[in-house]
């Protein structure tokens, strides 16, 4: 399975930004899909995420209410909108692939995703 994010850019603080990840490859087994994000110096950590077949998403704490995990089976994407952006979400956000689903009432730790893509920079100026 191969990943590939893009979206990512300079925005001010309360400002927005879409993130898309189009996935290819054998997908017909990925049953989970994520974002994480990695600030300098810092671990990497659970954004959000989404079953490939059904409707449980979940976002973590820090972004919930701001940034919404979509998907589109007919495109193979996997999108992540992220309104109202801080300069605390200024880091690279990575997408990534499991082929179990998740458990929705708590984050995907990295340890658990089978795929990665590379990342893109998403930077939030004050």
């Amino acid at each position: 399975v191969q990943l590939q994010a893009s979206g990512g850019g300079l925005v001010q603080a309360g400002g927005s930004l879409r993130l898309s990840c189009a996935a290819s490859g054998r997908t017909d087994s990925t049953q989970t899909f994520g974002w994480f994000r990695q600030a300098p110096g810092r671990e990497r950590e659970f954004v959000a995420a989404v079953r490939w077949r059904g409707s449980p998403t979940y976002h973590a704490d820090s972004v919930r209410g701001r940034f919404s995990i979509s998907r589109s089976n007919a495109r193979n994407t996997v999108d992540l909108q992220m309104n109202n952006l801080k300069p605390e979400d200024t880091a690279v956000y990575y997408c990534a692939g499991r082929d179990q689903t998740f458990d929705p009432t708590r984050p995907c730790s990295t340890s658990e995703m089978d795929y990665w893509g590379r990342g893109t920079q998403v930077t939030v100026s004050s």
